[in-house]
């Protein structure tokens, strides 16, 4: 994700006071999509894609850096009751920037290997935890399909435990809201603005055309780095 550090005064070499460390405020920005809008059709649309990217995840991006403003100021200030505040902010819109930065890399082209079957380690690791590849996707789709409101639905790594499990989300919590020790493999975007354009009320339809350009090599990547 790009980050980029605004400090308000260069420091001086060494230790940083806390005072100093205050000055300086990390902003994000919206991160280029790996793909063309319309590269995922008919998977999901490219109207659906350039609204979800430009419009919603840059929203949660705008509000995520307003909300590390906001927080910086009550700090400085001394604000207790504005730090308390702030916080549900700081985790919805950072958990939604996030959460979208996953979703974008875990979704390819069908021409650059989405949808391919994962290989190696991590192919391994699904048959062992999961009995096969269709049992990962009846249980991630049921999952999806079931979950009241909006929220994700995940196929992460418990790095202690070193297994794969099948987790849900509310609203833009990210995986990590479920246990310190687990990477995000797979998420899918089950809020609305993810499908609705295209798939309407129909979720269990874009539950399972999502596979068909789903990047296993990304999630393969991550597990293997996690999980050597």
């Amino acid at each position: 994700m790009a980050l980029r550090n605004l400090m308000t005064k260069k420091p001086f070499a060494g230790i940083l006071t806390f005072r100093q460390q205050l000055r300086c405020v990390q902003t994000f920005s919206l991160p280029d999509l790996p793909y063309d809008y319309g590269a995922l059709e008919p998977a999901i649309s490219g109207e659906i894609m350039q609204l979800h990217h430009q419009k919603h995840h840059q929203t949660y991006i705008t509000n995520y850096n307003n909300a590390l403003q906001q927080l910086h100021d009550a700090i400085n200030k001394g604000d207790s009751p504005a730090v308390a505040k702030l916080q549900s902010a700081i985790k919805f819109n950072g958990g939604g920037h996030i959460n979208h930065s996953v979703f974008w890399k875990n979704l390819a082209p069908t021409r650059e290997g989405g949808g391919e079957p994962p290989k190696g380690s991590l192919g391994s690791a699904i048959d062992t935890n999961f009995g096969s590849l269709e049992a990962v996707i009846q249980k991630m789709n049921a999952a999806g399909a079931a979950l009241q409101g909006s929220g994700w639905v995940w196929l992460g790594l418990d790095k202690e435990l070193k297994r794969l499990v099948i987790e849900t989300t509310a609203n833009q919590d990210p995986l990590v809201i479920k246990g310190p020790n687990l990477v995000p493999l797979l998420g899918i975007d089950v809020w609305e603005h993810a499908y609705y354009l295209q798939y309407k009320n129909v979720k269990p339809d874009y539950l399972k055309n999502i596979w068909k350009v789903m990047n296993w090599k990304y999630a393969a990547e991550v597990y293997e780095k996690e999980c050597p």
